[in-house]
């Protein structure tokens, strides 16, 4: 059985529900598999966001505080930074990061950049130096990053995203007797979830 989790780390609902996520995956049992599928949020440019989105999404990050315990941003970011509104290249270095066993460090590291260190993982110069902060191979990551090959397993994850039918981020979805199942997130408690997927598997 695979528990497929699909997400941009660059999505903040994604940061928001990063607690709960380790919590449910650490209960899952043994004969389900968790993987990883990156959705593609935004796709590449260099243009900076228009007002009106910055604005929307500073307004997102407010309700995640207010909906998520614990759960803070630096809005730091919104006036240090020229927003770009493309989390692809985030993907790619989540990939690249993955050659090297090192994506989940690699997600984090992102999202820690972006939330709370006011950082902007839109651009490669920003994912290149958290690579070397991790002490990566920072030379392979550089060319990966980069890569025709990632550009592919990058399309082919949003694909496979698009297969399952989901279009919003973060989402569970459990392959189990040839079916697939959406499993409801749960942004504060990760028993719902947990009891849904044992009742479905045990069935």
């Amino acid at each position: 059985m695979i528990l497929y989790y699909i997400h941009d780390p660059m999505c903040s609902w994604c940061w928001g529900f990063e607690s709960c996520k380790q919590a449910l995956f650490e209960k899952l049992p043994a004969d389900i598999t968790v993987k990883y599928l990156l959705g593609g949020l935004a796709s590449d440019t260099n243009e900076v966001m228009p007002d009106a989105m910055q604005q929307m999404l500073q307004q997102t990050w407010k309700n995640i505080e207010q909906r998520i315990p614990g759960k803070k941003f630096n809005f730091d970011f919104w006036t240090s930074n020229n927003p770009i509104r493309s989390t692809y290249p985030a993907c790619r270095a989540v990939i690249a990061a993955r050659k090297q066993n090192r994506s989940h460090e690699m997600i984090h590291t992102i999202q820690q950049a972006y939330y709370q260190r006011a950082m902007n993982p839109s651009h490669n110069d920003v994912l290149i130096n958290l690579a070397d902060e991790l002490d990566m191979n920072v030379v392979a990551f550089r060319k990966d990053l980069v890569s025709t090959e990632t550009q592919q397993q990058l399309e082919a994850e949003i694909f496979q995203a698009h297969d399952l039918n989901v279009d919003s981020f973060p989402a569970l979805v459990l392959d189990f007797n040839r079916s697939h199942r959406r499993i409801p997130v749960d942004y504060i408690n990760p028993t719902p979830m947990f009891d849904l997927i044992n009742n479905l598997t045990e069935s």
